[in-house]
């Protein structure tokens, strides 16, 4: 057995039991491995990138979804709704999944009946990363957790492990289920998982990603959570925000204002 195969087989191993500790609720996966604070950071580093996102729901127009349709149409996302074949990139929730743990016995009406905007969290420590067995989910010199859709083998270890349930698998050929082809960004094959990727393809040609430009009441704010002097940070320092599932140690990239 050569050097590779056997990384190969100690990683799908270790991926194995990860992702069954997770789906079992039993311990959260940052734990599992030691952490190298030198790639996930605890705090902001000055000079260096960490993209983040902050969703003020005061501003989201009930009923609007032109975030997720604006995200859908430039990365290609099959329409498959109410179907176990349903996969999306962002879309919202209502509160008490969003925010299962926040721990409020007695809520508000508005809070019974708010939705929120729900994505891949691109976490400064993703369980999910360290789940895969081929090193097809990463995270990024930036802060975003990234895939390679060539290397993914459908294992969905990373799925199990994600505590967010922000990703999914094309268990059919994604194609038939896009009306409008969009050529910003390539179309997916059967058999792998997809998800948010904060539109780094569009962050290199300096445009904001889609969602945002997309939200018709300035909802959304992204930027650098490393920049001291960027919105996000001014408003982070300004109002009172939340993460999802916080206790869970991923250190979230997604903030909210409720």
């Amino acid at each position: 057995m050569n050097q590779q195969r056997r990384e190969f087989l100690r990683k799908a191993g270790f991926a194995a039991l990860a992702g069954l500790g997770a789906a079992a609720g039993l311990n959260p996966l940052h734990a599992l491995e030691k952490t190298d604070t030198s790639v996930f950071p605890r705090k902001p580093v000055e000079g260096k990138v960490r993209w983040g996102m902050l969703i003020d729901t005061r501003n989201c127009p009930e009923g609007c979804t032109k975030c997720s349709a604006a995200c859908h149409f430039e990365h290609n996302v099959p329409d498959f709704s109410g179907t176990k074949n349903e996969v999306k990139w962002i879309w919202k929730s209502p509160y008490e999944k969003a925010f299962p743990t926040s721990g409020m016995q007695f809520k508000s009406d508005e809070l019974e009946k708010l939705e929120v905007p729900t994505l891949c969290n691109h976490c400064a420590e993703p369980p999910c990363a360290k789940a895969c067995p081929t090193e097809a989910t990463f995270k990024r010199w930036d802060g975003i957790v990234s895939m390679d859709y060539h290397r993914c083998i459908g294992c969905r270890f990373c799925m199990a492990a994600c505590p967010y349930g922000s990703r999914s698998f094309n268990w059919q050929d994604p194609r038939p289920g896009i009306e409008i082809f969009s050529a910003s960004y390539p179309t997916r094959e059967r058999g792998v998982v997809e998800k948010c990727n904060f539109c780094s393809e569009r962050l290199v040609k300096g445009m904001l990603p889609a969602c945002v430009e997309a939200c018709p009441g300035k909802a959304i704010t992204f930027g650098n959570l490393n920049d001291p002097a960027s919105d996000i940070r001014a408003l982070l320092a300004r109002e009172e925000t939340m993460q999802r599932k916080p206790e869970l140690g991923t250190l979230p990239s997604v903030f909210y204002i409720i």
